[in-house]
């Protein structure tokens, strides 16, 4: 089973368009996504119905929970963006059923799932939706990663942090940095917390989307190029979304 894990899309059609494309390179048998379909960028409903169409199933991310829950602890740019969204997604009494779907979709994401050998989530598995697993906690939180691998068997999934990598189980954390693709060996009965990356909003560094796919015995990540300026425009374009949000693409910071 070869498993195509794509996150963090937020609103970025440019990227998730691009990342389809690449996909149609490679060799896999499912598409899942770890959530943040939407937030920070131009286009959520379109990232929304592609995610509806295409994977076989998303998790509730940060940015989708806050649609519903709010945004209160969110930086001001993240804020007015949730704010941005749901504004253009949330069902009005003259809006049509497809409008309807699309939100009812969001409301139910799941939080995590269970795949072979695979725990997947946005978060952590102590925290699906907000709990960060950054790549210095192997080396300054130890006691917070460990008790994050005692919350699964082998191999952990996530998103979040918008930086790939993997945390293998002595914690040292591995880099996807800015190499065009990465494979790390998963061997059975080893245990790993694997990020996918984010294909809309990269932050490491590196402004390529970024998506990885599971094999049963190791992991391969894939940077894939796009048009950021055409992303860039359409958010400087609204005036309900910050020109950071637009700046901060091109770096992938």
């Amino acid at each position: 089973m070869r498993i195509a894990v794509i996150s963090d899309l937020h609103a970025n059609r440019e990227a998730l368009e691009a990342t389809w494309k690449d996909l149609g390179r490679r060799e896999y048998d499912r598409l899942v996504c770890t959530g943040d379909i939407v937030g920070y960028g131009p286009d959520p409903a379109f990232c929304v119905d592609f995610v509806r169409e295409h994977c076989e199933w998303s998790l509730m991310g940060n940015h989708d929970d806050a649609l519903f829950s709010g945004a209160s602890d969110f930086n001001p740019y993240a804020r007015g963006a949730v704010d941005e969204h749901r504004r253009a997604l949330e069902p009005r009494w003259y809006t049509g059923s497809a409008r309807r779907e699309r939100w009812e979709y969001l409301r139910e994401l799941p939080l995590t799932k269970t795949v072979d050998r695979y725990l997947f989530c946005h978060g952590s598995p102590r925290d699906p939706v907000r709990e960060y697993v950054i790549s210095t906690d192997g080396l300054l939180n130890r006691d917070k990663l460990a008790d994050i691998f005692e919350l699964f068997d082998e191999v952990a999934v996530a998103g979040h942090t918008h930086q790939p990598g993997i945390h293998d189980e002595s914690f040292s954390w591995h880099s996807v940095g800015g190499r065009e693709t990465y494979t790390v060996d998963l061997p059975p009965g080893s245990k790993a917390f694997v990020n996918a990356g984010s294909v809309g909003q990269p932050r490491d560094g590196d402004p390529r989307a970024c998506y990885c796919i599971l094999e049963p015995d190791k992991v391969t990540w894939y940077r894939v190029e796009y048009d950021v300026r055409r992303t860039q425009e359409k958010i400087l374009q609204n005036p309900r979304l910050d020109d950071f949000l637009a700046r901060r693409l091109s770096v992938g910071k």
